[in-house]
C-alpha cells in the first residue's frame, strides 16, 4: 500500500512538473505572439507552422551556448543562484488542488501532490519567501554593481509587497476559515460562492502584489533594462540564463493558479452537478476548466506588460506601503465588521 501511494505520487509529480515546464515553455512564445498582435505585427513564425517550434529552438539555443562566468563572481554562489530560483518556482505549486478526486478501478487518487497539509497556505508563502535568495545570491555573487542593484531591489520589492500580499490573505481567511487550500477550493463550489464576490478588494490587492512578487511589468524595477541593462542576471548566459527566465514563467502560471483556486473557484464551474455526468468526468472537466482560467490570468499578465509603462521605483515604495498594505488592514478590519454583524444578527 504504500508502495503504491509513493508510485502515485510520483507520477503526479511527474505529470505537474511536465505541464509546468511545458506551459513556461510556450508562454514565452505567447508572450512574442501577444505583443505582435497588440503591436500590429507578426510575432515569431518562421519555426514550424505558427512558430510552434520557437520555444524548442529557443530553448536549444541557451543549451548550447558558450557557458560563461566572470572571473571576479564568487562560483559556488553565482552557480547556486538560479538553481534555487527554479527548484523553489517548481515545488510551490505541491499544494495547489488541481482537480477533484478521481476514482479508477475502485481507487481514490487525489489530484493534489501534497494533500492533507492544513497549512497550505502559510506553505506557499513560504517557499515563495525563499525564491527571493536565489535572485540576492545571484546578483550578489556576480560581483556586478548592476547587477547587485537588481538584487537588492528585488529583495525590497519582495519584502513591501509580500506584505500586502499576506494581509489581503488574512481577510480570506476571515471568511473561509482554513488554510488548507483544498478546502478553500471546495468552499467555492457554484458560482456565487466565489471568494471574488465576498473579497473583490482583497483580490485586487492580491494580483497587484502578484504582479510585484513575479517582476512583471509595470513592477519590474530588479531587471528594467535601461537602467540596469539587465538586473541580477546580466552577467548570466546559457543555461543559467534560461533558468532565471524560466523561473519568472512558473511564478507566473503558479500565482495565476493560486489566484483562479482562492477567488475563483479552482475548478469548480457552474452547474458542475446538474449536467448528470459521473464524478470522473465532472473532475475531467474541472480541470479543463482550472486550466482555462489560469490560461486567462497569464494572459492578463501578459497584457498589462504591453500597456502600462514602468513605475519609477519611488512610485513603486509608495504603492507598496502608503496604498496596498493600509488598504489591506482597512479590507481586514471591515471583513471583521461584517463578519461580526452576520454572526450577530443572521
Amino acid at each position: 500500500m504504500e508502495v503504491a501511494f509513493i508510485l502515485e505520487k510520483l507520477i503526479l509529480v511527474v505529470i505537474v512538473f511536465t505541464i509546468t515546464l511545458v506551459i513556461a515553455m510556450y508562454s514565452t512564445l505567447a508572450e512574442r505572439k501577444i505583443a505582435g498582435f497588440m503591436q500590429d505585427r507578426h510575432g515569431p513564425d518562421r519555426a514550424g507552422i505558427f512558430g510552434l517550434l520557437q520555444p524548442l529552438c529557443d530553448g536549444g539555443k541557451f543549451f548550447f551556448k558558450e557557458e560563461i562566468i566572470p572571473s571576479g563572481a564568487h562560483k559556488p554562489l553565482f552557480i547556486l543562484g538560479p538553481v534555487i530560483a527554479i527548484i523553489t518556482a517548481c515545488i510551490s505549486s505541491a499544494v495547489i488542488p488541481w482537480g477533484q478526486d478521481l476514482t479508477i478501478n475502485g481507487k481514490v487518487i487525489s489530484l493534489q501532490v501534497a494533500s492533507g497539509i492544513n497549512i497550505g497556505v502559510l506553505y506557499m508563502f513560504g517557499v515563495i519567501a525563499l525564491g527571493v535568495y536565489g535572485i540576492m545570491l545571484g546578483g550578489w555573487a556576480s560581483n556586478n554593481k548592476f547587477s547587485l542593484m537588481g538584487a537588492i531591489r528585488a529583495a525590497s520589492q519582495s519584502i513591501s509587497y509580500e506584505i500586502g500580499m499576506g494581509l489581503s490573505l488574512i481577510a480570506l481567511l476571515m471568511v473561509t476559515g482554513t488554510l488548507q487550500l483544498e478546502d478553500i477550493v471546495a468552499q467555492q463550489s457554484g458560482f456565487v460562492n466565489w471568494n471574488i464576490w465576498v473579497q473583490p478588494l482583497g483580490f485586487l490587492i492580491f494580483i497587484t502584489c502578484a504582479f510585484a512578487e513575479c517582476n512583471r511589468v509595470p513592477f519590474d524595477l530588479p531587471e528594467c533594462e535601461t537602467e540596469l541593462v539587465g538586473g541580477y542576471h546580466t552577467e548570466y548566459s546559457s543555461m543559467k540564463l534560461g533558468l532565471y527566465m524560466f523561473s519568472e514563467y512558473i511564478n507566473m502560471f503558479v500565482s495565476s493558479a493560486l489566484m483562479a483556486a482562492l477567488y475563483f473557484g479552482g475548478y469548480n464551474f457552474p452547474f458542475m452537478y446538474e449536467l448528470g455526468l459521473s464524478e470522473n468526468w465532472i473532475t475531467i472537466i474541472g480541470v479543463i476548466v482550472f486550466f482555462l482560467k489560469i490560461f486567462g490570468f497569464i494572459f492578463f499578465f501578459m497584457w498589462i506588460r504591453w500597456t502600462l509603462p514602468r513605475f519609477r521605483y519611488d512610485q513603486l515604495m509608495n504603492l507598496g506601503w502608503k496604498v496596498l498594505i493600509p488598504l489591506a488592514i482597512a479590507n481586514i478590519v471591515l471583513t471583521g465588521v461584517i463578519t461580526l454583524v452576520k454572526d450577530t444578527y443572521f
